[in-house]
């Protein structure tokens, strides 16, 4: 399979060119160091690609005039709070630069998981049934066995890399697993767990990459089963029956538009064994090594990793010069 070249969102030529971009990384969240790997990988490609990249390790507050100043893109590399909740983003709207993924709002709706799941029911989108825990409602405990239970899942409301999340099935361990949650400040996420095959979907521009199975022997995709582990299988070839595996694909495609993502995301999706597809969760900020999901799929596609992450600089200038466009337009 490979990206048609008609695709406007998803033009393939070349940047023209020398571009200066500015890769951010680093963050202040639990993803630090998967941002840096990220960022890393990208001023690699970039560089790779031929262009000006100048890296930065920022935190809040490091975002200034001077450190954007003569750059044309800020290719975002930040995953986390504060980098991918839509805080980084506003603070590059409020400098006028042009940046790459979704804008702030569209962020932070994704990052917030139980807001994100309401926008998919409004939608007709399938996820999984969930409630909220906020910190010390003991009665939402035994409300989530009888309503959702007894198989559940407990997650931080706006945490990624599967940081936080436990599998349970007693009440005892439900209980353990949202009190680690509160301990933190955060209310917890439960939700009804979906038993079946895992899949997750890149959407570039508006088009779906391949789909991937994500297979765990011995586990399930946690944060080792993502970093360290060597047996995580990432497979291409999952048999799936073309109706099964076209309706897994537009329920992520749908589940993009419907929080209004752009340049590119991914879709966490779970398929059950009579084929139906459950969203868990949209990230506006995948991961960007060269061994991530996105940039694999993307290689599948016949896009290898420099050349998608120049695709997404060269989206952002289209997008700029239309801007200025129209801009000039009203002068």
């Amino acid at each position: 399979m490979t990206l048609p070249m008609a695709q406007e969102d998803c033009v393939t030529a070349p940047v023209p060119g020398t571009v200066t971009i500015g890769v951010l990384m680093g963050g202040c969240s639990r993803e630090r160091d998967v941002s840096l790997e990220s960022g890393r990988a990208v001023a690699e490609a970039l560089r790779e690609a031929g262009h000006d990249v100048r890296p930065a390790d920022v935190r809040p507050g490091d975002v200034t005039a001077a450190l954007v100043d003569g750059l044309d893109v800020v290719f975002l590399a930040l995953h986390g709070k504060w980098g991918e909740d839509g805080g980084v983003q506003s603070e590059l709207e409020a400098l006028g630069v042009a940046y790459t993924f979704s804008r702030p709002k569209v962020a932070a709706l994704a990052m917030d998981k139980p807001r994100a799941k309401l926008r998919f029911m409004e939608e007709g989108i399938p996820t999984p049934e969930f409630l909220v825990a906020e910190p010390g409602c003991e009665s939402a405990l035994g409300e989530a066995m009888s309503r959702l239970g007894p198989l559940l899942v407990v997650k931080p409301v706006s945490e990624g890399s599967s940081i936080g999340v436990a599998m349970v099935d007693s009440p005892q361990a439900l209980a353990e697993a949202v009190r680690e949650v509160w301990s933190r400040g955060d209310p917890a996420l439960v939700e009804r767990r979906v038993v079946g095959r895992e899949f997750t979907v890149g959407i570039l521009g508006s088009q779906a990459l391949p789909a991937i199975e994500i297979r765990t022997p011995g586990g399930w995709y946690d944060y080792h089963h993502k970093y360290e582990s060597d047996k995580t299988e990432y497979v291409f070839e999952h048999g799936l029956v073309a109706a099964v595996e076209s309706r897994l694909v537009e329920t992520a495609l749908q589940a993009h538009c419907a929080l209004g993502c752009r340049d590119l995301s991914r879709v966490d999706i779970m398929l059950t064994p009579e084929g139906e597809p459950q969203v868990l969760e949209i990230n506006t900020i995948p991961g960007f090594m060269s061994h991530s999901l996105v940039p694999k799929a993307a290689a599948r596609a016949g896009l290898p990793f420099p050349k998608l992450c120049e695709r997404l600089v060269a989206m952002v200038l289209r997008r700029s010069r239309r801007r200025s466009a129209r801009g000039s337009g009203r002068g």
